[in-house]
């Protein structure tokens, strides 16, 4: 397909949504059967989507429990959505049976207070009933999300819950051909926001102006659904980097980054650094540290291959000793990082020297993940550097087109101070 389209037509084929959904409920099943559950409880918005392909509203992301999904041997799944909102669900999404559609017994984290408890009893005996109805009653329940009232209640009723979201992080992990697809519209998007930000950066302008003009472009895009965040960082904000925006000016010469961190296309989320100087051309040393930013990147891409593991790529990196002088790894969470993008923002694999050097995990077909870089000067100026890759059989499809060689420098002027450390 490679990136036909955005909308689907009857003269071309393109992301083909019913395969979609049927490919990701039955890989969430064949890895609850793997994993030796009778039933998965799902309260997390990309596990609920990826199992019943409904949409999770604005306001009710973030609160497990308002809306949750269950998966019941080999029934259909069930939805419990929040209220009367399961009308609007039979009448949009006929892939989901419409007996099986309910509403939520919710106690919003605790919110409900004294009646917590209750409410939880409600949620559990619904629960037992939907094992019952599917002849997997009395089998192991895996959940992907458990707190105070839910412990207590699961034990009066002796149901036997374990680990359900590491068969959910692995069915996530293989992306078929039509999320893959979705993901290459989610890095076209991507490379015209940093277009469209490269023509409107420039000094004067401020981090959170920057943010918002992009914020109002990938509205503007159809089958947008969410922006969960623009990073716009400039000058010593680059450095470390706080990965967040601010009401500072940028002045002529700055460094600058932007991420889109997680625009969502039709649920596909992306992660995508790009660097600019705004007004000048980059310092001699600025681009130093840069092509080292790069090497580090292109050298982790070029050890990604079907049947290595996490290991490898994380071993071409620096240690944080090395790269900044930490004391160990945490400190540099993140600095030097990769994460798999699907429905979350975080799927597998996610890969960093904290972890993967020895606890790896082996790289598959159909992995779709990030790598990120980045370098700078303490409290001057900062680098970072950030491509999306899909995993094939035989090689690495890198998603992203936007120039990354060198730092992008907008409408450079000559004339700047000597003296000023220009």
């Amino acid at each position: 397909m490679a990136n036909a389209g955005m909308v689907a037509l009857d003269w071309q084929q393109r992301i083909n949504w019913d395969r979609l959904r049927k490919y990701r409920l039955e890989r969430a099943r064949a890895r609850m059967k793997a994993a030796g559950l009778g039933a998965m409880l799902l309260m997390y918005d990309e596990n609920v989507r990826y199992v019943t392909s409904t949409l999770t509203p604005g306001w009710n992301r973030l609160k497990p429990g308002l809306r949750y999904a269950m998966l019941c041997g080999d029934d259909a799944p069930v939805l419990f959505e929040q209220g009367d909102i399961g009308m609007q669900i039979e009448r949009h999404s006929p892939w989901i049976p419409k007996d099986h559609v309910r509403w939520s017994y919710a106690w919003i984290k605790g919110a409900a207070g004294p009646a917590s408890l209750a409410q939880v009893k409600k949620f559990t005996n619904a629960i037992k009933q939907e094992m019952k109805k599917a002849n997997v009653a009395g089998t192991k329940l895996g959940v992907d999300f458990i707190d105070i009232n839910m412990l207590k209640v699961f034990g009066e009723e002796k149901i036997e819950w374990t680990d359900g979201m590491t068969p959910m992080m692995e069915a996530r992990a293989i992306k078929n051909e039509d999320e893959q697809e979705a993901l290459r519209m989610v890095g076209a998007i991507g490379d015209a926001a940093h277009w469209e930000f490269m023509k409107f950066l420039q000094p004067g302008r401020t981090e959170n102006q920057l943010t918002a003009h992009i914020m109002q472009y990938l509205y503007s895009v159809p089958g947008m659904e969410d922006v969960e965040d623009v990073i716009v960082s400039s000058g010593p904000n680059t450095w470390p980097n706080w990965r967040n925006f601010s009401d500072r000016i940028v002045k002529p010469g700055d460094i600058v980054f932007m991420d889109l961190a997680a625009l969502t296309w039709n649920g596909y989320k992306s992660c995508y650094y790009r660097t600019y100087c705004a007004g000048k051309e980059p310092t001699g040393e600025q681009k130093d540290i840069y092509a080292t930013a790069l090497k580090w990147l292109y050298d982790s891409i070029k050890a990604v291959k079907v049947g290595t593991t996490t290991r490898e790529i994380a071993s071409k990196w620096p240690s944080a000793k090395e790269a900044w002088g930490y004391a160990e790894e945490d400190q540099a969470a993140a600095n030097l990082w990769g994460h798999g993008l699907g429905l979350a923002q975080y799927d597998q694999p996610v890969i960093s020297r904290i972890w993967s050097l020895d606890h790896p995990i082996e790289i598959k077909e159909g992995m779709v993940f990030a790598l990120e870089t980045q370098h700078g000067k303490k409290f001057e100026w900062g680098v970072r550097i950030e491509e999306m890759l899909i995993v094939h059989k035989d090689k690495i499809e890198i998603i992203f087109s936007f120039p990354v060689e060198q730092i992008t420098v907008v409408d450079p002027m000559p004339g700047y101070s000597t003296l000023a450390g220009g």
